[in-house]
């Protein structure tokens, strides 16, 4: 795991401070007095069931870069002009009813690409890049909702499986350009164990299957790292919790929402973020947003 060189530092994770153990990474922007770019994933469950919350949340946490997920909204519908109204550049690549992903931004983009490459038959919306312009160079940014894969036994799996490897596929040449980038949202994958509060009702899900970790690990292989994992090990920490059977109530939860950042974007760490309490509003998503803070 990478950390600061430091003994130990203190990082902000589900609204409190955690305190590292050994080693870990330097905080670039504290030490070069940069700019904190905060970017943010959350898969809000439907945009216009959650516009209150989402526009409290952008004045509350005013993060620069958000990546929504599962905006369930057509192009033409989503709510442009009230997030336009906070002060946000809206990007969309939208699908009637289910998936649909979208990047809000205080600057606007250089260069906005939609659609994950590699299979021209794959009409679902979600997968959408955004370049940034920074003071040191830009930034690029992915908001993707990776397929859930359920029933396994179905041909779910396999194109969970296929657009995990075409996703590999696509970061594999990104990387070549050593620029900072950021692969955020819900990738509908339980890392490890300990990212699950009941890891044993998990085994049977597309979001635990080896295949699934396996694919996961791949991409940290290639030199991404999970910004939550930058900055603790603790158990207890999660994103997601279903509306079902109290889970939230039980801190039954998993982490499946990631925010993967690559060598470069790394080298920008500053802090990462799980914001839990927006699960306790009203009419929340099952997800919570979670941040990266990096130095630009």
């Amino acid at each position: 795991m990478l950390r600061r060189r430091n003994t130990s530092c203190d990082r902000n994770v589900g609204g409190k401070a955690v305190w590292s153990k050994g080693p870990c990474l330097p905080c670039p922007a504290r030490a070069h007095n940069h700019y904190g770019m905060k970017i943010a994933t959350w898969n809000i469950n439907g945009v216009k069931a959650r516009i209150d919350n989402l526009q409290h949340w952008l004045r509350e946490s005013s993060p620069d870069i958000v990546c929504l997920q599962e905006i369930k909204s057509v192009d033409e519908q989503f709510p442009r002009l009230e997030i336009e109204a906070l002060g946000y550049h809206v990007e969309t690549h939208g699908q009637k009813g289910f998936n649909g992903v979208a990047l809000l931004s205080k600057k606007s983009p250089d260069e906005i690409n939609k659609g994950l490459p590699g299979d021209d038959s794959d009409e679902q919306a979600r997968f959408i890049e955004g370049i940034y312009s920074t003071d040191t160079g830009v930034v690029r940014v992915v908001s993707l909702y990776l397929p859930n894969g359920n029933p396994i036994d179905t041909e779910k799996f396999p194109y969970k499986l296929s657009w995990m490897q075409r996703l590999e596929n696509w970061a594999k040449k990104r990387l070549t350009l050593e620029e900072p980038l950021v692969l955020a949202g819900d990738y509908n994958v339980i890392p490890e164990p300990v990212d699950a509060r009941n890891p044993q009702a998990w085994l049977g899900d597309a979001l635990f299957q080896p295949q699934s970790r396996q694919a996961f690990r791949r991409l940290e292989n290639l030199g991404f790292t999970d910004a939550i994992r930058a900055s603790t090990d603790e158990s207890g920490v999660y994103s997601f919790w279903d509306y079902q059977a109290g889970a939230w109530q039980k801190n039954n939860g998993i982490r499946i929402d990631h925010l993967m950042l690559s060598p470069e974007a790394t080298n920008r760490f500053i802090s990462a973020n799980i914001e839990k309490h927006v699960r306790a509003w009203e009419k929340p998503s099952d997800h919570v947003p979670v941040t990266v803070t990096l130095a630009v």
